[in-house]
C-alpha cells in the first residue's frame, strides 16, 4: 500500500517538475509549479517523519518554502511593475 502511495507521489513530482520546466513562458506559472512541487515534497516528508520525534523539520521546511513564495512574489510584483507583463520570453535580462 505505501509503495503506491510512494510511486503515486513520485509521478506527481515528475509532472510538477514537466510543468516548471516545459510550460515555463510566464513566471507566475512557474512559481504556482514550484509551489506544487514543495507542496508534493512536504506531504512526501510528513508520511516518512510520522510517528517519530522529528516532526520539527517539516516546520524548518515550511518555513522555507512560505520565505521562497514570499520571495517569488515580490519578484513577480516588481517585473510587472517595471515591464508590465510576466512574460519571460519578452524580456531581455542582458539589456541595462
Amino acid at each position: 500500500m505505501m509503495m503506491y502511495m510512494y510511486m503515486m507521489f513520485l509521478f506527481m513530482f515528475l509532472v510538477g517538475l514537466y510543468s516548471f520546466f516545459m510550460k515555463s513562458s510566464f513566471l507566475l506559472s512557474m512559481l504556482i509549479s514550484l509551489e506544487f512541487l514543495s507542496v508534493v515534497i512536504f506531504v512526501l516528508l510528513y508520511l516518512l517523519v510520522w510517528g517519530s520525534n522529528e516532526s520539527y523539520l517539516l516546520m524548518f521546511y515550511l518555513t522555507f518554502c512560505v520565505c521562497e513564495g514570499s520571495f517569488g512574489l515580490s519578484i513577480l510584483v516588481s517585473l510587472v511593475r517595471s515591464k508590465g507583463s510576466d512574460y519571460l520570453q519578452s524580456l531581455s535580462f542582458l539589456k541595462c
